[in-house]
């Protein structure tokens, strides 16, 4: 198997059937860093058929690294709605101020400066430098690993085999056509080596592949499965005389940092004077099951809160839970 020809195939099939995505530049490194920088940070964790609207209208309303460091949190929240995991957010706005105020603006070059910035792991400073720089880094993420494995045909658990996947994927790394590699080994995965029904009979890599139509190819990688933890609770629904509704912004560290919610705890501690709707809602964040149970009550105590007319409540950035309890209350 010569490394150098799987490169260029893989090249060459991209050029023919890479995906067009907003953030997508083919033919080298992107024009502007910036909308590489925020692909990335959206794409941590969420798939691109989601993130393509989102980040569209990220763009269109912070249409450069300016833009976004002078944004409020609030706003940057707003346009996140719906994406999840906001810590990155918050990384992101981090980034972009200190881009503007350390680097003149223009994004760092060097995998030494990049890693200082906010939200930037391992993986992202990798692909941030491929795509915005050309830069020959390798990517390693649950796709490379994927075809790594059924390409050499590896059945071993990958916690065991990480450094065999990394030294395998860096040989296949083009040296002069990294943005162009970075995101074909992306397609390759994503379109045509998926983890179910993969489809071996258009991999470029196909003549290569030691798993090609292999009985065990969905089965490769092996991977751990963790168990989801469940959560049940209860979200109160407190209205005031006026009709407005109580919601409190959270300042605990976390991944929901800084947004809105209604009032809600693991114990039904929080009211006793309460009306059971008769309906819950369910979301998974990561590895945790969660369900809260609907309530509604009457007061004028707004606490550490804040009483908000119901036609205003847009206007306060929610994790997609929350936005789920006001669909389910219809509010």
């Amino acid at each position: 198997m010569e490394n150098l020809t799987l490169t260029q195939l893989l090249l060459d099939w991209y050029n023919l059937n890479g995906r067009d995505l907003p953030w997508r530049h083919k033919g080298g490194a992107h024009p502007n860093p910036y909308a590489v920088a925020v692909s990335e940070i959206m794409l941590q964790q969420t798939t691109v058929n989601t993130v393509k609207s989102y980040f569209e209208k990220f763009i269109e309303h912070f249409p450069s690294v300016y833009d976004l460091a002078q944004a409020t949190e609030d706003e940057v929240y707003q346009y996140w709605q719906g994406l999840g995991y906001y810590s990155r957010a918050r990384s992101l706005h981090k980034t972009a101020q200190m881009v503007v105020t350390q680097y003149g603006g223009k994004f760092p070059q060097t995998r030494a400066e990049v890693s200082k910035l906010k939200g930037f792991g391992t993986y992202t400073i990798a692909s941030f430098l491929a795509l915005a720089y050309n830069l020959p880094e390798t990517v390693i993420d649950g796709n490379v690993m994927r075809i790594m494995c059924r390409l050499h045909h590896w059945t071993e658990p990958l916690e065991k085999i990480q450094e065999e996947i990394k030294q395998a994927a860096t040989r296949l790394t083009s040296a002069t056509q990294a943005a162009d590699y970075a995101s074909a080994i992306m397609d390759l995965g994503a379109t045509v080596c998926t983890p179910k029904k993969p489809l071996c009979s258009v991999c470029p890599w196909q003549k290569f592949c030691q798993s090609t139509y292999a009985d065990d190819v969905e089965q490769i990688p092996q991977r751990l499965k963790l168990a989801k933890k469940e959560f049940n609770g209860y979200v109160y629904l407190v209205f005031n005389s006026a009709g407005k509704v109580l919601i409190r912004k959270r300042t605990e560290k976390g991944l929901l940092h800084g947004l809105y919610e209604f009032p809600w705890s693991e114990k039904h501690d929080l009211y006793t004077d309460v009306h059971n709707c008769n309906c819950e809602v369910s979301h998974i964040f990561t590895h945790i099951k969660m369900k809260l149970q609907l309530l509604t009550v009457k007061s004028e105590n707004a606490g550490d809160g804040v009483f908000v007319p119901l036609a205003k409540l847009e206007q306060y950035p929610m994790s997609t839970l929350m936005k789920k309890v006001q669909r389910k209350y219809k509010i």
